[in-house]
């Protein structure tokens, strides 16, 4: 659920993002269900998810982690990443955060008709509620939480908020060099779908 990376990463293209926002929503082969751009949107989602498994910073943070929280570590470190690029947000863009989440939201809103019943359900939580609160630990807290509860079986993702605590000067410097290779590997991505 690092949504405000995948949208960070989609640039300036309003199907691109779409389809990066929506990639947690749509299962299964991407065929030609939605528009080609929407659909290469899908694609990079689900190829910057594939980048950070690889990736050894990411991996560095996520065995940072109590081994306890087992799959569940990976699922951290995402909400960290976003934690920081939250909190670090004029490092990353000349945008101030609330001026980007605007008009990502208007973005957004814009395609709600072809979104998932269950995604169109939750932007109204997703911008009013988590972004915003995300630079915040507090926020981040809250943010797993309400993963926690929406999981049917039990699950430690509540406990998630004093990792990020016991290892944040770790995890933040991870974050610093992932984000750095993350951007170059999605715009490599971009210029060959846009080449294609």
């Amino acid at each position: 659920m690092n949504i405000l990376f995948h949208m960070y990463l989609s640039g300036n293209d309003p199907e691109l993002l779409v389809g990066n926002f929506m990639g947690d929503f749509v299962k299964g082969p991407i065929g030609s269900a939605f528009a080609p751009r929407i659909c290469q949107g899908l694609k990079l989602h689900r190829k910057i998810d594939s980048f950070a498994q690889g990736n050894a910073h990411f991996q560095a943070s996520r065995l940072r982690l109590n081994q306890r929280y087992g799959l569940y570590r990976g699922v951290f470190v995402d909400l960290f990443y976003d934690h920081f690029l939250a909190r670090e947000w004029p490092s990353w863009s000349d945008t101030p955060l609330p001026e980007y989440l605007a008009s990502t939201r208007a973005v957004i809103d814009s395609y709600l008709p072809v979104m998932p019943q269950r995604l169109q359900e939750f932007v109204p939580v997703i911008f009013g509620e988590l972004l915003p609160s995300y630079a915040k630990v507090s926020g981040i807290e809250a943010a797993l939480g309400r993963m926690s509860r929406r999981v049917r079986r039990t699950n430690p993702l509540a406990e998630g908020s004093v990792e990020l605590s016991i290892h944040y000067e770790a995890l933040q410097a991870d974050f610093r060099q992932f984000i750095t290779e993350a951007r170059l590997f999605a715009s490599d991505f971009i210029a060959q779908e846009n080449s294609i």
